[in-house]
């Protein structure tokens, strides 16, 4: 039997949560302008890199680092546009990738030099494809002009029509996505050395094994340029099919087994094949369904991910709106020598709960990331680690109040994924009420003192940020001393922020609740903006019902 599911506010938060990570790092279909050289143009862009080069050398002609000049040059790679550069550029080539940042926008600083990096490996692949970059804030009329809203924004200007962005921030999943929308979703390797330097390139891709190269090529090609579905084909058809779909991933095929046996070792493979190469401890995942898209999709989104997936302020939309809905996400906030202690022995429990359960790393220390999920679980000022977990099925979270051993992790994964672990709710520590007429009601005395009390409450919830609590406080406070003497009601009050119980759901604040004595599972519903003496009435109007209902029983 499931644990009761938690308060509407708990499922309010969480939403509201993902929508602000979401809305945080923007990644829409425009470019802009920026720009330092008002002449730069798609003619004599070679020139004008060798001349910089030149004229660099000369005002600097100290050594630099390998690592600095291999940066420097990349970053020359990409084209700087400005108000009137931008147009030129785009309308004089095919394929046109444009990054919008803002110089004081940390996202953007941290997705530069991999953009850089994707305009060097794009060069030396020989893709005809222009890498450009624009300062929207110096720009804000071009930007606005493009569509650009937030930073950074990546887009694909194809013949003068723009397109949105939809792949990863590293420079090779940024080469992978520009690849497939300016050339072939797929590369072909037929030979041994093909496949080693093809290793060299790649850390992770689809493989598939497949005796005969046969595909509609017609029909591939209207599939590619609209969008729309189609009916099952050859299996290799399939495999084409997905890997024009999924724009994270490289896609390489191969009719010879011995190349098959090179890319994915150690396995006995057969005709027809697909399987996933990663760069981790779970280096070799085998498809093992039907060969057909959808499927294949699937097998790639689920395993495409780390066993303990690090979460940053680049991948953070991309992993949080993934379209594959794990029952179990379960969340390890520890600084970052701490995770690297541990990182292997999670790596092994992660392994265990597969695809079931997708484990995520957060900096404890990364504000941003960490602090709104440490909110809902009244951990703000957590310095330790703090292992969470959330259930998509039943809208439910769970807190390991254990040592985070990797045992204790394995034993708390097993408890959410069946059923057996009882939902964590927020509470503060319990306070003392042997003072004052207003009890203090905490998560963890909900029961206690208001469902199971003999006698008539009345409970005022509230929170720290609601603007109206105050005064409704005050009221609270003469009501209290009114009624003073009757043994039979109690007036208490709760902080909703830093407090959860799965029978208290309460979206608005403040909110007054009288819980009758004869039937605490209906609480009335009192109005917070009436009177002081209007709201007497009421609880006197109350006391004298449940006393009637009392003496009928």
């Amino acid at each position: 039997m499931y644990p009761p599911k938690p308060t509407s506010r708990f499922i309010f938060l969480t939403l509201t949560l993902v929508l602000l990570l979401t809305l945080s790092f923007t990644v829409t279909s425009f470019g802009d302008t920026n720009v330092d050289n008002d002449d730069e143009d798609a003619e004599g862009i070679e020139e004008l890199l060798a001349l910089d080069e030149e004229a660099e050398n000369q005002e600097n002609p100290h050594v630099k680092s390998p690592e600095t000049e291999v940066l420097s040059k990349a970053q020359k790679i990409v084209i700087e546009l400005n108000q009137d550069s931008t147009k030129r550029v785009i309308d004089a080539n095919e394929f046109v990738l444009v990054l919008g940042y803002a110089p004081w926008c940390p996202r953007s600083a941290e997705l530069m030099p991999q953009f850089a990096e994707a305009a060097t490996e794009l060069k030396e692949m020989g893709r005809d494809v222009v890498m450009a970059k624009i300062d929207a804030e110096r720009y804000p009329k071009a930007a606005s002009n493009l569509g650009i809203k937030g930073y950074p924004t990546m887009l694909l200007f194809v013949n003068g029509s723009s397109q949105a962005y939809t792949g990863g921030f590293t420079s090779q999943e940024i080469v992978i996505w520009a690849s497939k929308k300016t050339g072939e979703s797929v590369i072909r390797v037929n030979s041994d050395i093909q496949a080693k330097e093809f290793l060299k390139k790649h850390s992770m891709f689809a493989v598939g094994l497949f005796e005969k190269f046969e595909v509609c090529e017609v029909i591939l090609q209207i599939f590619a340029q609209s969008g729309c579905t189609m009916n099952a084909g050859s299996e290799y058809e399939e495999f084409i099919k997905a890997a024009t779909s999924h724009n994270e991933i490289q896609f390489v095929e191969t009719s010879e087994m011995g190349v098959a046996n090179i890319l994915f070792p150690n396995m006995k493979l057969s005709y027809p094949f697909v399987g996933l190469v990663k760069s981790e401890l779970d280096r070799y995942t085998t498809f093992e369904g039907t060969l057909k898209m959808e499927d294949i999709l699937q097998f790639l989104d689920v395993y495409k991910f780390p066993l303990v997936t690090t979460v940053t302020e680049l991948n953070s939309v991309r992993v949080f709106s993934t379209r594959i809905k794990f029952q179990v996400k379960v969340y390890i906030f520890a600084e970052a020598d701490d995770f690297k202690n541990v990182v292997e022995p999670l790596q092994n429990v992660a392994r265990k709960f597969k695809p079931k359960v997708l484990f995520l790393y957060i900096d404890i220390k990364d504000d941003n990331l960490a602090k709104p999920f440490l909110t809902l679980l009244g951990r703000e000022e957590a310095e330790e680690t703090v292992v969470a977990a959330f259930d998509n099925k039943i809208s439910s979270k769970y807190l390991l109040e254990s040592d985070p051993t990797p045992s204790k992790i394995e034993e708390f994964c097993s408890g959410v994924l069946h059923g057996t672990l009882a939902p964590f709710y927020k509470s503060q520590p319990i306070p003392d009420n042997t003072e004052g007429s207003i009890q203090t009601i905490v998560g963890k005395t909900f029961d206690e003192l208001i469902l199971s009390s003999p006698q008539n409450t009345f409970l005022e919830v509230h929170t720290p940020r609601c603007i109206t609590c105050e005064a409704t406080s005050k009221k609270v406070e003469k009501l209290a001393k009114h009624f003073k003497g009757l043994d039979d009601l109690t007036f208490a009050r709760i902080d909703a922020y830093a407090n959860e119980h799965p029978k208290l759901q309460v979206n608005d604040y403040p909110t007054l609740l009288f819980y009758p004595a004869h039937d605490k599972s209906n609480p009335i519903k009192l109005p917070s903006k009436s009177s002081l003496k209007d709201l007497a009435t009421l609880i006197n109007k109350n006391l004298k019902t449940d006393h009637k209902t009392k003496d009928e029983l």
